[in-house]
């Protein structure tokens, strides 16, 4: 009885001591990832990041982290993927929503500009070459552009839900209108509301 309850305390220290030698890793890591992030190294930023989430994918902080590198990197598929899974850790997050809708505006400008492309696999990836990036959207880059407006919407007005004393609310809103005017303007107009869209 006595090995076995020597066997279950060693278990306990090792699982312990495992957990803390983690969590001064993903520390590090995440430290580290703040450091590149500062000097404007983002490829550098989110390899740090995915081996902390690697390490312990459980830390809210390395997903939104991460989201926000990837914002800044202007990597804006996969900074949204993130702040998904940010939000479906924390729901109640009202900054997750505004910056989701963010990356999902500025994604649908840049779908817009020709600068991105929606795959026939149903992925959306950067346009290739200039003949690319110039010619003109088919039905369904324009109809991804449209979804990924009414999403950030929806995620703008989640943001005010959650957060009704914020004090962006009019300039939230603002932008919130501008999109509404985007999405249905004048062909004239469409080309200035497009630049003021960028955040």
């Amino acid at each position: 009885m006595k090995k076995v309850l020597l066997i279950a305390s060693i278990l306990t220290v090792a699982v312990i001591s495992t957990a803390c030698i983690n969590n001064l890793a993903v520390q590090d890591l995440n430290n580290k990832a703040k450091a590149y992030a500062d000097k404007g190294d983002y490829t550098q930023a989110i390899e740090r990041l995915k081996s902390s989430i690697d390490l312990d994918p459980s830390v809210f902080e390395t997903h939104y982290n991460l989201a926000i590198v990837y914002t800044k990197a202007e990597d804006y598929v996969n900074a949204i993927n993130e702040y998904k899974t940010v939000i479906s850790m924390k729901p109640d997050l009202a900054d997750s929503y505004y910056s989701l809708a963010t990356a999902e505006n500025n994604l649908a400008i840049a779908i817009s500009r020709g600068n991105y492309r929606l795959n026939e696999d149903g992925s959306v990836v950067p346009a290739g070459s200039e003949e690319e990036q110039s010619s003109e959207l088919s039905e369904k880059d324009k109809s991804l552009m449209m979804e990924l407006y009414d999403s950030a919407i929806q995620n703008y007005e989640k943001y005010l839900e959650l957060n009704p004393n914020a004090e962006d609310k009019d300039e939230v809103k603002e932008t919130i209108e501008r999109i509404k005017r985007y999405q249905n303007p004048p062909e004239e107009q469409q080309e200035k509301e497009e630049n003021l869209l960028v955040q």
